[in-house]
C-alpha cells in the first residue's frame, strides 16, 4: 500500500484531499507545519487570519479532531527558523529594495514542499506529498508537468511555478479536477467543517509594512518630470500601479510608476506611464518544458491577472518577455509565469522594465 503525507491546514481543501485519498485505497497521515517561533524578531500579525500566527493551538486541535474523524494520524513539524529565513527575510529585504516579492511562491518551494518535506523524511517514509491546491500534473515529454485546475477561480498554479522536476515527482493535487463548490459539498456532507465556514487565509495578517520594522521617514512624491507634489512616509508603503491612497491631487488619476529606495521617493505618472512592452526575468524555473519552443505563450504577471499574449526567450541571466499589446504595472520582484495552454512552462522573477 502506498502511503501519502498530506498536508493539513484545517481548512476544507487540504481536509477533503485526506479523505478522498483515504478513499482511494493509501495509508495516509496528516502533517502541519509550524512557522512562528517563539523569539523571533517579527511581530505577530494584527488580525486573525493569517498563516504566520504565533499561537497555531486551536488550530492544530481543529486539525486533530479532523483526522481523527478521517481515521489517520497526525504529526507537526517545526520549520519556523527556516521559514524565517527563507521567507520573512527575504520579504523585508525585497520590500527595502523597492521590490515586492510573493512570499506565498518561495513557501511553497522552499518550505512546504521543501523543508517540512525534509526533515518528515526523518522520522516517516512515505511515497507521496499531497496539498489542497487547486492545480494538476501530468508528464510531457517525460518532464513532470503542472497544468492548471479545472476551476479556473480557484487555480492556484501560479503559487506552485517554482515546484522543481523533484518535488512534482512525488506530489498529489488530488483537487485539481473537481471544482470549489463540489469539494465544499463533500466537505459538508461529510461534517468536517460548519456549513458556510469561511477558510481564506492571508500571508500576513494586517499591514506588510509591519513586517519590515522600519520607522517613517518623509520622502517626496514627483510627477514623472520632477515636480514635487507632495510627500510620504516611506517608499515601502507603495507598490508599483498603486492608485489609491497617494494623497496628492492633479488633474487626472495618478499612480505609482517607480520607487527609488537610495533617495526614498515615489514617482508617479499617468495610467499609460504604468504601461510597458517588455521586461527581463532573473531565477528562471523551467517546469513543464526544457526551454522556450513557441513563438507565442500566455504570461501571468499577478495571481490574479488573466494570461497577457507575449513572447518569451531566454537571455543573458535569465528570460525576456515581450507583450505586443503592453503590460500594466510591471513589477520588480513578482513572479512572470509562462504558460502554454493548460501547462507552466516556466516561472522567473521580474526586474525593472526594459522601456
Amino acid at each position: 500500500m502506498k502511503k501519502v503525507l498530506v498536508g493539513m491546514s484545517g481548512g476544507i481543501d487540504s481536509s477533503v484531499v485526506a479523505y478522498l485519498l483515504k478513499q482511494q485505497g493509501y495509508e495516509v497521515e496528516g502533517i502541519t507545519m509550524l512557522i512562528w517561533r517563539k523569539d523571533s524578531p517579527y511581530p505577530a500579525p494584527a488580525g486573525p487570519n493569517s498563516c504566520y500566527k504565533p499561537d497555531k493551538s486551536g488550530d492544530l486541535e481543529k486539525i486533530d479532531a479532523i483526522c481523527r474523524r478521517i481515521g489517520i494520524r497526525h504529526r507537526v513539524v517545526d520549520c519556523s527558523a527556516l521559514y524565517e529565513s527563507k521567507v520573512l527575510d527575504n520579504f523585508k529585504s525585497e520590500y527595502m529594495n523597492a521590490r515586492t516579492p510573493n512570499p506565498c511562491i518561495w513557501c511553497n518551494a522552499l518550505i512546504k514542499f521543501g523543508a517540512m518535506i525534509d526533515e518528515a523524511r526523518k522520522s516517516v517514509d512515505f511515497d507521496y506529498f499531497a496539498t489542497g491546491h487547486y492545480a494538476r500534473t501530468c508528464v510531457i515529454g517525460g518532464r513532470h508537468a503542472l497544468l492548471k485546475a479545472r476551476d479556473p477561480k480557484k487555480d492556484q498554479s501560479y503559487f506552485l511555478s517554482r515546484l522543481s522536476q523533484e518535488q512534482l515527482s512525488w506530489t498529489l493535487f488530488p483537487l485539481g479536477d473537481l471544482l470549489k463548490s463540489d469539494v465544499r459539498r463533500m466537505d459538508e456532507e461529510l461534517g468536517l467543517h460548519e456549513p458556510g465556514e469561511k477558510e481564506s487565509q492571508d500571508f500576513y495578517g494586517g499591514s506588510y509594512s509591519d513586517l519590515l520594522q522600519v520607522e517613517p521617514k518623509k520622502g517626496d512624491i514627483v510627477f514623472k518630470d520632477g515636480t514635487r507634489l507632495g510627500v510620504h512616509d516611506g517608499f515601502w508603503n507603495y507598490t508599483i500601479g498603486q492608485r489609491k491612497g497617494l494623497g496628492v491631487a492633479y488633474s487626472e488619476p495618478l499612480y505609482v510608476i517607480s520607487l527609488d529606495p537610495d533617495t526614498n521617493t515615489v514617482v508617479v505618472g499617468l495610467k499609460e506611464d504604468t504601461v510597458s512592452k517588455s521586461v527581463r526575468c532573473s531565477n528562471v524555473n523551467f517546469v513543464s518544458y526544457d526551454g522556450f519552443h513557441e513563438s507565442s505563450y500566455s504570461v501571468k504577471i499577478r495571481s490574479a491577472s488573466p494570461g497577457l499574449e507575449a513572447s518569451v526567450e531566454e537571455c543573458s541571466g535569465g528570460m525576456r518577455v515581450v507583450f505586443p499589446h503592453g503590460a500594466g504595472a510591471l513589477t520588480p520582484g513578482q513572479s512572470a509565469v509562462v504558460y502554454s495552454g493548460d501547462a507552466v512552462v516556466a516561472s522567473a522573477i521580474m526586474e525593472k522594465p526594459d522601456d
